[in-house]
């Protein structure tokens, strides 16, 4: 046996160990809330709900109610929640109870905070307490308004030479079938790198090879591969010193370990130590250019130059140590990757499936185009076939993008579903009231400490009782018939506490989405400046044995299309959509 066969096995007896130590400390104090029942003797229904679950997700909350048992590993319980009352109460009123899940495995320090700070630094999703308070006073100011007017002009122009790219595929105005995954994917990373870093990372130039870039593309495949030894890291990281802990990622990682998962491990590995070295340098660089005379006097016109000069006029116990500096820019790319690439990608699918709301958005779109012409004063950025470009205002308020958008972010939120964990022992109230295991009707839910939760933002968005019969179906007049100033998700005294529309997309209270403002006003500007020019609609000519491409959305901690067999292997991420020119 090798040695690190023998640490394998030595890690291993200690996870059955705790295992077997909560399952049998839990006994005494099961969930007393309805649900399903068990679905397998060893994961019980961990895999209905992580692996692509989005209908399994809505039906549990609609069988069951707002608060569920969930039977998952080892015979043990998670609760459930979607109820209106009960997020309110677990994610602001008494969110210091309810914090990011550990996992099964161990007390301190939890899965989620201790490898995302591994992967990340110590940025707002790997921090807690006064330092994360501390992290969300620094930046709420820097994503304002003021500051989105000032990047739009970067987002415009990523958004232009997306156009371009697609519009170069099209020859004539009969339709072409494109893949616009990938291109989604590069513009998105374009506008998080340029307008968050004021790094060129030209992503959307395929001739373009930038080793930092390939690297955060690479980040959330390299994550979602080795998501199965997560619960290991909090073991490893209490139990061993910083010394011990390289040696074992030394030797985990070393090149004679053949199997896939040792290659995964390199692979990750290969990827946070580029972003953390080329981090590091643009950290530098920007505070350099922040000490140079001439750049006092103008606002750098990205996110980060932005935040350098509000952490520079800090006082020394609110401002920022480069590690936590660092952090946010390493959070700021994954959280805003992925997370955008999918909404924009669903507004696009959904608006092919739908053609008759596809050409009135078009017709909003040119109409305020053609009204509104701001003329481009920055020769460094392209420029429409007008010569002009919607102002900030304009685009955000525009209707029925806005109810395109929100409909789109209700019904299919990026992130479907997060954990928590109780810090002690409380009671979840209920808005709408469910049945006990026994079968009573309860209108809260008792829980003991170091009780698991799931937070479900999908079932919460999907409430028949908050949005009506019809809150599973994508229709964006909603928005346009509900009376000024009430979202249609504002049933008084009934209420979701998101800070977006009253839905749960970007959640609430302080672990609520800092960067709402910059996702959605870059989804917003890429559908006002590819609608204008293109027609989409769904795949429709056959392949070679007659089969027409159908998309499946795959929930695996995001959304992913895949397209599904005969045509496709329904695992690789793509969302072919035949495109043509617009008609005069």
């Amino acid at each position: 046996m090798t040695f690190a066969q023998l640490i394998g096995y030595g890690v291993l007896t200690v996870v059955v160990w705790k295992l077997v130590q909560r399952r049998a400390s839990r006994k005494a104090r099961l969930l007393d809330v309805a649900g399903p029942e068990k679905e397998h003797w060893l994961k019980g229904n961990l895999e209905s709900i992580m692996g692509d679950g989005f209908q399994y997700c809505i039906d549990i909350a609609a069988d069951y109610g707002g608060a569920v048992k969930i039977p998952i590993f080892f015979g043990q319980e998670w609760l459930y929640v979607s109820d209106p009352r009960a997020l309110h109460h677990i994610l602001v009123k008494e969110q210091h109870i309810f914090e990011e899940n550990d996992s099964f495995l161990s007390q301190v320090p939890s899965i989620a905070q201790t490898c995302n700070k591994l992967i990340f630094g110590e940025g707002l999703i790997s921090t807690l307490a006064e330092q994360h308070r501390k992290q969300r006073k620094m930046l709420n100011p820097v994503f304002s308004t003021s500051n989105m007017r000032e990047l739009l002009p970067i987002v415009q122009a990523i958004s232009h030479q997306l156009k371009s790219i697609l519009v170069s595929n099209i020859s004539t105005h009969h339709p072409i079938e494109l893949d616009v995954l990938p291109w989604l994917s590069r513009s998105s990373l374009d506008c998080i790198c340029e307008g968050m870093l004021g790094y060129h990372s030209a992503a959307l130039d395929t001739e373009h090879e930038d080793e930092y870039t390939d690297a955060i593309r690479m980040l959330s495949p390299s994550i979602s591969k080795t998501v199965f030894f997560r619960p290991l890291v909090p073991i490893v990281m209490r139990n061993f010193s910083l010394y011990w802990r390289k040696k074992i990622v030394d030797w985990l990682t070393i090149s004679w370990l053949p199997t896939q998962t040792m290659r995964n491990f390199r692979e990750l590995r290969r990827v946070v130590e580029i972003m953390d070295s080329s981090s590091k340098a643009i950290l530098q660089e920007k505070k350099a250019v922040l000490q140079l005379p001439t750049s006092g006097g103008t606002r750098g016109k990205n996110m980060m130059s932005i935040m350098l000069r509000a952490n520079a006029s800090s006082s020394d116990a609110d401002a920022l140590s480069d590690t936590e500096l660092l952090g946010q820019m390493n959070v700021m790319i994954f959280a805003g990757l992925e997370t955008t690439t999918a909404a924009v990608a669903r507004a696009l699918y959904m608006l092919a499936k739908h053609p008759y709301i596809q050409e009135q958005l078009r017709t909003e779109l040119c109409g305020a185009m053609a009204a509104c012409q701001v003329p481009d004063t920055d020769h460094s950025h392209a420029k429409d076939e007008h010569g002009a470009r919607l102002s900030y205002d304009v685009l955000m308020n525009l209707p029925l993008l806005d109810a395109v958008v929100r409909e789109t972010l209700r019904l299919y939120p990026s992130l479907p579903i997060l954990t928590r964990r109780t810090t002690e022992a409380t009671s979840v109230p209920l808005q709408f009231p469910v049945r006990s295991a026994s079968g009573e009707e309860i209108d809260a839910v008792q829980v003991a400490k170091n009780q698991r939760l799931v937070i479900s933002i999908l079932a919460a968005n999907h409430n028949q009782a908050v949005w009506g019969k019809d809150a599973s179906e994508w229709k964006p007049d909603r928005w346009l018939k509900s009376p000024q100033g009430v979202t249609p998700g504002d049933k008084d005294p009934v209420k979701y506490p998101g800070i977006y529309s009253s839905m749960m997309t970007f959640l609430a209270g302080n672990r609520s989405c800092i960067g709402l403002k910059f996702a959605e006003m870059e989804i917003k500007d890429v559908l006002a400046t590819l609608l204008p020019a293109i027609h989409f609609a769904l795949p429709s000519k056959p392949d070679d044995n007659g089969n027409v491409k159908e998309i499946h959305w795959r929930m695996s901690g995001f959304h992913t299309p895949v397209v599904k067999a005969p045509a496709g292997d329904g695992e690789t991420p793509q969302l072919p959509l035949d495109m043509r020119l617009v008609r005069e």
